[in-house]
């Protein structure tokens, strides 16, 4: 009998079934290359930043959007991607995502002021929203059994490696070019990655046997989404309780005299959304009509617990992300290019276990491996706060960051499997786009929480590193407040400047405080983001036991 999941999907058409076709290995290498780019354009924008707000002039709020809106749009339209790639076919998602991924490089590339180079990353992301989940759908309805866990391998290393990376392949690109070629990088890669589509990647979709579209699910969760990663990365400049300023919305202005920040107006009201996001697909599965999103995939454990561990791993890693270039080119006075090397380590670490996870998940369990390197990545994190300061070695950061990519890799690899091995084939796109919704709001919050401690520690850091240096109490607040506006960039300006700054013959004493204070201040941001990784690893163990459940039953009906 055919399977039918309460959303009314049905395996008949999950094609296809035929997993020994050679070509499903070039198949997965296209997907890999996909997602690769899409991936590395989520952090390869982060150590170009300083060269774009020279060229294109832009203020510190719009910097931050540059990086912002790719996540913004990824988180508010996966689910909804998924779906669609569901009930369209998923290849033709994947192509249809890549042109428009492409058509946001160019115009990004291109951009000569703020509002285009915005707008080529919002259609950017849109692009990568189609692209991710329908990479990671095609691999669970085209590999089986153990291509199926090595697939997933490689999948899991690409996402954890590719976001490591795009922070040097950013730093080389701009170095060796300009920043726009960030960019047209993407422009030959996604021509090849449409042709190796048309030629090996199959076409795959879900037949609904239930009527209708929902098309309020859609809304509500685009906006629930949008709203709530738009919430967290604008509180620090909006203010998250009270208005830092008055802030332009949607045509509107909401006054710095008004009695709270729109910042938790917009949280409060995505997560009424997204409550009534839940509420409306109960609804739904009530009166059988197709849904968004299957809700009774939550009740997999392995489901569950894995997207709460896939939030707290990348909520570590995008924190760590943004945290450390600020570090490494303000504190320590590294180059754009010095920066990317030294964050290297991290994806050299991650793609060389991710790459071997499989063989350690062998002996173990996917499930144990998750939990291994999740513990790696908890002591490569506590390596690197306690090597911070202002006169370490990047090398010794770079070595206690090679232990974290190592955990990183590990966890990602066999993540991935681990929490969709229990979803049915012909539920692959809602479960896929669910995971890489979590994963992609994960991002958006490591960069809002961790950029948020960083901020609030400035604040006390800082003004304390200061306090030697003999300065008018005035001047000192005026540069504590100058460092943590600029994150930081007022240490380099003043780092450059010598001796012929305002502050004359104390430049470098003052530089040499400020670092200080910006060092003790990530060290506290990088202690936020390894209380997430801490919460992953619960949730890791938490995996383990549910999925050694399903084994012993599978040893007892074969003994």
């Amino acid at each position: 009998m055919k399977g039918t999941s309460p959303t009314g999907r049905s395996a008949a058409e999950d094609e296809p079934d035929d997993t020994a076709s050679p070509d499903r290995w070039r198949a997965l290498v296209v997907l890999a290359v996909a997602l690769s780019m899409v991936v590395i354009d989520g952090t390869i924008v982060a150590v170009s930043i300083p060269d774009i707000v020279a060229d294109l002039g832009l203020d510190l709020s719009t910097a931050q959007w540059v990086t912002a809106s790719y996540a913004v749009v990824l988180a508010a339209l996966l689910l909804t991607a998924g779906r669609l790639g569901d009930r369209l076919g998923r290849r033709r998602l994947l192509v249809a995502g890549v042109l428009l991924f492409l058509v946001g490089s160019l115009v990004a590339a291109t951009a000569g002021d703020a509002g285009a180079l915005i707008g080529g990353r919002l259609v950017q992301g849109v692009g990568a929203a189609a692209v991710l989940p329908a990479t990671l759908s095609t691999v669970n309805a085209t590999f089986r059994g153990r291509d199926r866990a090595a697939a997933f391998g490689v999948w899991g290393a690409v996402i954890s490696g590719a976001a490591a990376i795009g922070p040097l392949l950013g730093g080389w690109l701009t170095t060796s070019f300009t920043w726009p070629w960030i960019f047209l990088v993407n422009l030959p890669v996604g021509v090849l990655v449409i042709v190796g589509a048309y030629l090996w990647v199959p076409e795959t979709r879900t037949r609904i046997d239930v009527p209708g579209l929902d098309v309020v699910g859609l809304v509500l969760s685009a906006l629930g989404f949008g709203a709530l990663v738009f919430g967290l990365i604008e509180g620090e400049s909006l203010g998250w309780w009270r208005p830092q300023a008055d802030a332009q919305l949607l045509g509107l202005t909401w006054p710095r005299s008004a009695p709270v920040s729109p910042v938790p107006v917009l949280v409060v009201g995505a997560l009424a959304l997204l409550a009534g996001l839940i509420l409306w697909e109960q609804h739904r599965a009530r009166v059988r009509r197709s849904a968004l999103l299957d809700l009774s995939l939550f009740a997999i454990p392995t489901f569950r617990w894995g997207n709460t561990a896939a939030m707290a791993v990348a909520v570590g890693e995008f924190g760590i992300i943004f945290v450390l270039p600020l570090f490494l080119v303000n504190a320590l006075g590294l180059s754009t290019m010095g920066a990317g090397l030294v964050l290297a380590a991290m994806a050299l670490g991650a793609f060389v276990s991710g790459a071997s996870a499989r063989h350690l998940a062998a002996r173990v369990g996917a499930p144990q491996v998750v939990v291994i390197g999740l513990v790696l990545e908890l002591v490569g994190v506590a390596g690197v706060a306690l090597l911070t300061s202002a006169t370490v070695s990047p090398w010794l950061v770079a070595a206690a960051l090679v232990v974290y990519g190592v955990g990183l890799g590990l966890a990602s690899a066999q993540l991935t499997g681990t929490t969709l091995g229990e979803v049915p084939p012909e539920e692959s796109g809602q479960g896929s786009a669910t995971q890489s919704t979590v994963r992609q709001v994960g991002s958006a919050l490591g960069t809002a929480v961790v950029g948020a401690a960083l901020a609030v520690m400035l604040s006390t850091t800082v003004p304390s590193a200061l306090e030697d240096v003999g300065l008018p109490a005035a001047q000192s607040t005026q540069l504590a407040e100058a460092t943590s506006a600029s994150a930081g960039n007022l240490i380099s300006g003043l780092r450059a400047q010598g001796t012929s700054s305002d502050l004359g013959a104390q430049g470098p004493e003052v530089v040499d405080a400020l670092a200080t204070g910006f060092a003790d201040a990530t060290r506290g941001a990088l202690g936020v983001a390894g209380a997430f990784l801490l919460l992953g690893l619960v949730a890791a163990t938490r995996v383990a036991a549910a999925a050694r459940g399903p084994q012993d039953t599978r040893r007892r009906a074969t003994s």
